[in-house]
């Protein structure tokens, strides 16, 4: 089986399982940029690592850099009206535009403890995008020194600050996506003896216990399951799916633009 039989594929599957993973987090065009490796270094040095999802988002816009927004666009159209189900590792909330999305590593939608008390977790407000896109732009033009970062507000309980509720804090209130989560899981047990496509699309090793070996698990398991791997560098697949899998060597938003 090859990579020309995918459409066909989708057509005759009954669900659709799909993996997006870190290079939909598009920072491939912006490593280019002085500007986002400054600013990036400057997170870092502050701890505010947490911002990292939202710079991210700032310094695409400000290239100018379509990036993976017409392969989200590609990939929501091959979803749309088909019984599926999206796990993302990536941090990129465009992508909850494709469907039905469970983002286990959080993103800027978001925010929470920064000392991680469990009960406290909020949906970012306008005035918390403007805070953050105004803590952004200084931090593009070099104009932050300190260890400043943009207030979003105190948490109710310890009366500490507020960040980005992602898997950057420090201290990361995963109850941001259980609830989907547990959304996900249920549709899962549905796909039993049921004939699933599963899609893996640039999925790396830097979270393999969330996408890449539990699809490798579902594949195996199920007679009726087809995966396509499809990734730069580690698009390999294990003896036992030889027959139920193709691998792709490509990237794999590039891969989605051209369906």
């Amino acid at each position: 089986m090859d990579e020309s039989n995918v459409l066909e594929k989708v057509e005759q599957a009954d669900m659709v399982l799909v993996g997006l993973g870190e290079d939909f987090d598009d920072t491939r065009s912006l490593r280019q940029s002085q500007e986002y490796g400054r600013g990036l270094e400057k997170l870092k040095e502050t701890g505010a690592q947490w911002m990292i999802p939202a710079w991210n988002g700032f310094c695409r816009e400000k290239s100018g850099v379509p990036g993976s927004a017409a392969a989200i666009e590609a990939l929501a159209g091959l979803l749309k009206g088909r019984n599926h189900f999206a796990v993302s590792v990536s941090t990129d909330s465009r992508l909850l535009s494709a469907g039905r999305v469970v983002m286990p590593c959080g993103g800027v939608h978001k925010k929470q403890c920064a000392g991680g008390c469990r009960e406290v977790l909020e949906e970012v407000t306008e005035q918390d995008r403007e805070a953050l896109e105004d803590y952004c732009r200084q931090l593009y033009c070099g104009q932050i020194s300190g260890a400043e970062a943009p207030g979003l507000g105190t948490c109710p309980k310890c009366g500490g600050p507020l960040v980005l509720n992602n898997v950057y804090a420090e201290h990361y209130n995963e109850e941001g996506y259980l609830a989907q989560w547990g959304l996900y899981t249920k549709w899962l047990q549905g796909t039993l003896n049921r004939r699933l496509l599963v899609l893996e699309l640039g999925v790396g090793m830097r979270f393999p216990t969330v996408i890449r070996w539990p699809f490798e698990k579902i594949v195996f398991f199920n007679q009726k399951a087809y995966l396509y791997r499809v990734n730069e560098k580690l698009y390999q697949l294990t003896k036992e799916l030889s027959e139920k899998s193709c691998g792709i060597s490509k990237n794999a938003i590039d891969w989605l633009e051209q369906l």
